[in-house]
């Protein structure tokens, strides 16, 4: 279980997004994350969309154990650090802006003899995806990656050339729009959809997505 320290305030919610640092039990670790909204705003916080994947990765449902994994949009990184800790080799992705946290995240929190199964890595979806092998990832995670409608085209060439039809996506978020559930629809045009785990108190949904197969593979 995440345990999420905020200061008692009308605004608890906003309240812990503006702390310097969140702190986490996962995979029998202490996780303690550098956060920094006034630099960086949303992407350099933890939002409840990473706590939740985490605490689904820990059910043990997706296999990580010596898997090669990605994480996208990772922000403060929580999410690939914990895939790291479950035994998987991380990549952690973001944009260039963010690089400096996450890799300051990964190095506070992945001990030594495993720092060399992470990589922190620059992307911008649909932007020098030759850089990734294609289809050669395990698993591809992603938390409330899905909220800004006009990136959802490069989001869907990023998955479909980071995946094979044995990748599992994870994605974790709230559904607030209609736009959201069209980005799912969308998703659905080149892979099988299903929700596979929600969080009623947090109002967080899972979904795993997997790559139809080729025609000439059926």
């Amino acid at each position: 279980m995440a345990l999420v320290p905020y200061e008692q305030s009308s605004l608890p919610v906003l309240s812990k997004l503006h702390k310097a640092s969140a702190e986490f039990h996962f995979a029998n670790h202490r996780v303690r994350l550098s956060q920094d909204w006034n630099r960086l705003g949303v992407a350099a916080v933890v939002w409840d969309a990473a706590v939740v994947l985490c605490m689904y990765l820990e059910l043990g449902k997706t296999e990580l154990l010596g898997k090669a994994a990605i994480e996208l949009g990772a922000g403060t990184g929580l999410v690939g650090i914990v895939a790291a800790l479950l035994g998987a080799k991380v990549v952690i992705t973001d944009r260039e802006p963010a690089m400096e946290l996450l890799r300051t995240n990964v190095q506070d929190n992945i001990p030594p003899e495993q720092q060399g199964a992470v990589m922190v890595s620059e992307l911008t979806w649909g932007e020098g995806l030759e850089r990734y092998p294609a289809g050669s990832y395990d698993v591809i995670l992603g938390a409330d990656i899905v909220y800004l409608e006009e990136t959802f085209p490069a989001l869907l060439r990023t998955l479909e050339h980071l995946s094979s039809d044995r990748t599992e996506v994870l994605l974790a978020c709230r559904i607030r729009y209609e736009r959201d559930l069209a980005f799912l629809d969308m998703l659905r045009q080149s892979f099988t959809v299903q929700e596979v785990h929600y969080d009623e108190k947090r109002d967080i949904h899972v979904y795993k997505a997997m790559k139809h197969k080729a025609k000439e593979e059926l």
